[in-house]
């Protein structure tokens, strides 16, 4: 069947095609690369908008110049496009797991309306998610309208729930551009360290879920002489593509989706995108399932590998505010660090750096300071690493796991930190350290 002449009849320029948007309806946008920007521009210029809400996750262009009153903007992982706007009042924030998001927006939004990229039509009648299915695919087949930003630089992608058929959508635009990059991380020696050290803990045919950011990216530096990994993750970072190309990842092992590297979401450099483009060996899956913890709880051999902002002597994680100040969100850490608990031989791995500002700053406290968040429970937390060495918390005691953290924090905290465990009565009087 020729779908060629539904597919013009539905193409509109962006202004056009946010026109379909009524009134209180509530505007959901995929995470990262999957934001349209064309169709973004255009939203303000749409005058009959009112007591609209727009719901999106690490943007990747700015906040809009919208009233409130008209168009409400809620994030649901905060970034650098919109983290000052929250503290700014321009933002609210809505706290959430990753694997709740779907069911969460179905709860709290009234009648939805989809915007994503997509890349172009097949012979079918089909575009695809690429990069960014995630929350947005399972809010596809209940939108009152879905208005789709055509673009010949997102992947075609395979998987779960990550297509949608020109007969389910309103309007669509073209707009070829490429997509949002994010360049690889400059290492420090730090970064180095600590993904030396975790490396270390990885054996071969282990399946891996790797988080968000510099440390746990460095990671994959020092794989490449790992043999049959297998991914199990939430974001699929750019260096991925290296560990493939060393021979690293077979997916062979896998209890679960053998065969497949499976992610959410992806975002990298055009060198991700171009390698995930009509990929077989990648299979996305949406975040409700990625994140589920009875299907994490399946991955033998699962090794989680996630950042925080600091931990206390108890092994809870803030990784979510800094001197009590909203600066991301609880994404799927918790969801990981659970899920990693409860598989078999599954270990989840957080790791910090030391200490901050030019080591002023102990990252390694005894309590989580006024305000700051728990991202993870401290009975979820199994493996603690800085780039001083790994303390394991699994299975210890409060004063076993206050000892191993000290071991780990800066040389010169050690002292203080010891001073203040002994305040609390998280060790006893008499010098335990050698």
């Amino acid at each position: 069947m020729n779908f060629n002449k539904e597919y013009a009849a539905k193409l509109k320029t962006p202004v056009e095609a946010v026109q379909f948007i009524e009134p209180n309806t509530d505007i959901i946008l995929p995470v990262m690369a999957g934001e349209p920007p064309a169709l973004l521009k255009a939203l303000p210029k749409h005058n009959e908008l009112s007591g609209n809400r727009l719901y999106r996750m690490l943007p990747v262009y700015p906040t809009l110049d919208i009233r409130e009153d008209r168009v409400k903007q809620v994030s649901l992982f905060l970034g650098g496009f919109d983290r000052a706007d929250f503290h700014d009042g321009k933002v609210d924030l809505l706290p959430n797991h990753f694997s709740d998001i779907p069911s969460l927006l179905k709860q709290v939004t009234k009648e939805r309306v989809v915007m994503a990229v997509v890349s172009p039509m097949d012979d079918e009648g089909y575009f695809s998610l690429g990069v960014s299915p995630a929350y947005t695919s399972a809010l596809i087949a209940d939108a009152k309208q879905i208005i789709l930003e055509v673009n010949e630089c997102m992947p075609r992608t395979y998987g779960e729930q990550n297509k949608v058929h020109i007969s389910q959508v309103t309007a669509l635009i073209e707009n070829h551009k490429e997509l949002p990059a994010a360049p690889n991380p400059v290492l420090t020696e730090k970064d180095e360290k600590i993904g030396k050290t975790i490396a270390g803990i990885i054996n071969d045919g282990d399946t891996l879920q790797i988080g968000f950011g510099a440390m746990p990216n460095a990671v994959m530096e020092f794989l490449t002489d790992h043999r049959d990994l297998g991914v199990y993750t939430e974001m699929l970072p750019d260096k991925i593509v290296d560990l493939y190309e060393a021979g690293a990842i077979s997916n062979e092992r896998k209890s679960l989706y053998k065969g497949k590297t499976t992610m959410t979401f992806a975002f990298g450099t055009k060198r991700l995108y171009d390698f995930m483009h009509e990929n077989e060996d990648l299979f996305m899956l949406p975040c409700e399932k990625s994140n589920d913890l009875c299907t994490i709880a399946k991955i033998d051999n699962l090794v989680s590998i996630n950042a925080t902002v600091e931990v206390d002597f108890l092994g809870q994680c803030n990784s979510e505010t800094v001197k009590g100040k909203y600066y991301s969100s609880s994404g799927g850490q918790a969801d990981f660090a659970k899920g990693a608990r409860l598989a078999k031989n599954g270990r989840g791995i957080i790791c910090l750096y030391s200490t901050a500002k030019n080591d002023t700053i102990s990252k390694i406290v005894p309590t989580l300071p006024q305000g700051a968040v728990t991202t993870t429970s401290k009975n979820d937390v199994d493996l603690i690493v800085t780039e001083y060495g790994v303390a394991e918390l699994k299975g210890k005691t409060v004063r076993e796991r206050t000892e191993a953290l000290i071991n780990i924090a800066h040389p010169k905290f050690r002292e203080e930190l010891e001073y203040e465990a002994r305040k609390l009565g998280f060790l006893p009087s008499r010098n335990i350290f050698v």
